[in-house]
């Protein structure tokens, strides 16, 4: 059964979508971005009413600003107290232990904040970690997209016909020769840190083709991460969808889920 619920966090009301199961350990699905609740397509709905069924509760809030939680959005970095109204609401109605989940930067926001917050265990998918410069894709995901591109003659066709915008390729070519920043004080180094101190049996999900994921992937490999490569997990889908969009991507995301709800 799914019901509405509101809970106090910070002077304010937030507002969520409890799916009710026997479970004791439950699903806490936090929003990334400025969605609300529901999940881009109702992808977050959906994956929580198959959680409820399977067994396990799973709750959904909107955080301050956002869809019918009254306050000011302040963005994913300061979503602490929303994360931590939200899981003392969950075990108010009888969760013991709590799964965090997030896409994008509420796996970033999940990763800062689970301990202060309260939950138990982390399923973090495409983490964000872009400083946002200009409205071109991540370095990585640029040399990742012109690496598919070289691979294939029609492009090499397009070119020398003109088909190709040559200024954009050029402005394309200038931020693909970028270094992500693990500086102190930069997303990724505080994700870094963050990861180097998450909870045993956390797992990071990549849709390998997301440019998000790609950018995560990257920086993943520099030694601001070697703490954390011993501790998380990686496991990698075969889609480019940020938002596990189609019918195989949301099987491949429910039996994470499962099994770490397990």
């Amino acid at each position: 059964m799914r019901r509405l619920i509101a809970f106090p966090c910070a002077g304010e009301t937030l507002v969520g979508s409890l799916d009710e199961a026997p479970g004791t350990t439950g699903l806490l699905i936090v929003s990334g971005g400025n969605e609300i609740r529901c999940g881009a397509h109702r992808g977050m709905a959906l994956l929580a009413a198959r959680v409820a069924e399977a067994g396990h509760p799973v709750l959904r809030f909107d955080r301050r600003g956002i869809g019918d939680s009254t306050g000011e959005n302040g963005g994913f970095k300061t979503s602490v107290e929303d994360i931590a109204a939200a899981v003392a609401s969950f075990r108010a109605a009888g969760v013991s232990r709590i799964i965090g989940y997030g896409n994008c930067d509420a796996a970033t926001s999940l990763a800062f904040f689970w301990k202060r917050a309260g939950v138990d265990a982390l399923l973090l998918a495409n983490p964000w970690t872009i400083e946002a410069t200009d409205e071109l894709p991540p370095a990585a995901a640029i040399r990742s997209h012109y690496a598919q591109k070289l691979r294939d003659p029609k492009e090499w066709l397009r070119l020398l016909r003109g088909g190709v915008d040559i200024s954009k390729i050029l402005k394309g070519l200038r931020k693909s020769a970028q270094k992500p920043s693990q500086e102190s004080g930069s997303i990724a180094s505080d994700l870094a840190l963050a990861l180097a101190y998450a909870p045993p049996a956390t797992t990071i999900l990549l849709a390998r083709g997301d440019n998000t994921a790609i950018a995560f992937a990257d920086v993943f490999k520099g030694p601001a991460f070697n703490a954390a490569r011993a501790r998380v997990r990686i496991e990698t889908l075969d889609s480019d969808s940020h938002s596990f969009a189609s019918a195989a991507d949301k099987d491949w995301l429910f039996d994470r889920v499962m099994a770490a709800l397990a």
